[in-house]
């Protein structure tokens, strides 16, 4: 971890890919925030390009208040000279060490290929739907976006990022919709499902209870992909209704994928572990993932960063003192959100990479 004077840089360094999370310290107006990640993204790219031969693949924003922020924001140096020439995914999920924004930048400097959509409804298309409306008119989007481009849901789609407002009441409606799209697009219990994030968050947009970004590798097959398990840890979500793989591993020409889905302190049986305890879910959770990347011949060593959501931002100390003593060498970023079982006081994930 590098600490700068304006600006902390989580960084873990790769042969392919670099994933970096940049947040400016807790100082200072939000335009003034903005400005430090203008130049330190600036500054981080060049270095990219000149050290690495890495140009920037995609970037993920969390802000603190999107509705009040993001005009802001899109008015940036930042947004207008680097992140709206890019794919970029921005949510309102709190950074909790009291930033208002932080970046998850990707940079590569491999060819393949990799489709990173943000969809998002507009005022007027999510004005008086419910959750299931809303998340079918989004999963429509984006099988409109690909089509006649020789790629399918089934095939190419590798992951999904689901950001859902009051998940409490409104994750039912986000299941039953992706549930029925999966069934008529040949995704079941049978075939696979894809890894998948379903989390608490917001856009700007005043009346959309979902917002969902997708993941899309074109010029692959189904046998490039096996699909995580570790059965003695956690069981299958069709289990218990819901349509997501626990994790999903990615061969490509020259590395592994590892999209690890959500992952909270649950067990075999479906049953939340330990709940009321922040510390010991925490490390379920963890366990929960190293067995996930076992079944795919990776390590812990192979995650590349993680994004951690905190149901009560309360437990923010602890859980940073558990990231800093235990994986100090994986960049990571922790966000207000509340995971979509009352009882996970924490959910993570994470992608992990490897080299062939």
């Amino acid at each position: 971890m590098q600490v700068q004077l304006d600006v902390c840089i989580f960084t873990k360094q790769d042969k392919m890919d670099h994933y970096t999370i940049i947040a400016p310290e807790t100082k200072g107006t939000f335009n003034d925030r903005l400005n430090y990640l203008y130049l330190k993204l600036g500054n981080h790219l060049d270095s990219e390009q000149l050290n690495h031969h890495r140009t920037l693949q995609y970037c993920k924003v969390f802000l603190s208040d999107a509705q009040n922020q993001i005009d802001d924001f899109k008015e940036s140096l930042l947004y207008q000279e680097f992140l709206s020439k890019t794919a970029c995914s921005i949510v309102e999920q709190t950074p909790l060490s009291g930033c208002k924004v932080s970046l998850l930048v990707k940079t590569t400097d491999t060819p393949t290929d990799i489709i990173f959509q943000s969809l998002r409804l507009t005022e007027k298309e999510a004005k008086g739907k419910d959750s299931y409306q809303q998340t079918a008119l989004l999963f429509d989007k984006y099988l409109k976006s690909i089509e006649g481009k020789d790629l399918t849901m089934s095939r190419n789609l590798v992951r999904t990022w689901i950001y859902v407002t009051n998940i409490d009441v409104n994750y039912q409606g986000v299941v039953d919709a992706r549930n029925d799209i999966f069934d008529k697009h040949g995704l079941t219990a049978e075939t696979h499902y894809i890894a998948s994030t379903g989390i608490g968050g917001a856009t700007p947009v005043r009346h959309a209870s979902v917002a969902i970004d997708f993941l899309t590798v074109p010029n692959i097959k189904e046998s490039d992909k096996k699909y995580l398990q570790a059965l003695e840890y956690l069981n299958p979500t069709h289990d218990y209704g819901v349509a997501f793989e626990r994790g999903t591993r990615l061969n490509l020409p020259n590395k592994q994928m590892y999209f690890i889905s959500g992952t909270a302190s649950i067990d075999k049986f479906g049953n939340v572990v330990y709940p009321g305890d922040i510390v010991r879910q925490t490390g379920r959770l963890l366990e929960n993932i190293g067995e996930l990347l076992k079944d795919g011949d990776a390590l812990m060593t192979d995650i590349q960063y993680f994004i951690i959501y905190l149901r009560d931002i309360s437990d923010y100390q602890t859980v940073e003192h558990l990231m800093n003593q235990f994986y100090p060498q994986i960049p990571h970023i922790i966000v207000e959100a509340k995971v979509c079982r009352p009882g996970w006081l924490i959910e993570m994930e994470c992608i992990a990479e490897k080299g062939i």
